[in-house]
């Protein structure tokens, strides 16, 4: 009896990595078609100009903390902040002064901006 012939062995072939670099480049099409690209949005911090600079009217004074926030020294909460600075505004237009603490996350920060802008409450000032 005969062994089997199984002929003469071949070396080892490596692995092509081509169809890899193909599927990653389209992953990376795919993902770059598909990703929603939104626009940045600005917050208008101008500098007020010498007309509308006068400071006019009771203190307006937004102090924003890492643990809250306070309206001329005293603790409000930010769904509290329109209520409590409406009174203080001697015009719809008139100065906001929002200060932030060295603790205070800039996030913090943009958020009360952006609420100041969403409920039509003066014009903010950053002050250090």
């Amino acid at each position: 009896m005969q062994p089997f012939a199984f002929g003469t062995p071949r070396r080892a072939r490596r692995p092509s990595l081509t169809p890899m670099i193909d599927v990653v480049f389209l992953l990376l099409v795919f993902f770059m078609l598909a990703a929603h690209f939104s626009g940045d949005r600005r917050i208008a911090l101008l500098p007020p100009s010498p007309e509308e600079g006068v400071y006019a009217g009771a203190p307006r004074i937004v102090t924003v903390a890492p643990d809250g926030l306070k309206l001329n020294g005293a603790p409000v909460a930010l769904e509290d902040l329109a209520a409590a600075l409406r009174p203080l505004l001697p015009a719809p237009d008139a100065l906001v002064v929002v200060q932030s603490t060295p603790e205070a996350r800039l996030q913090q920060l943009v958020v009360v901006l952006d609420h100041l802008a969403a409920e039509r409450l003066g014009r903010p000032v950053i002050a250090e």
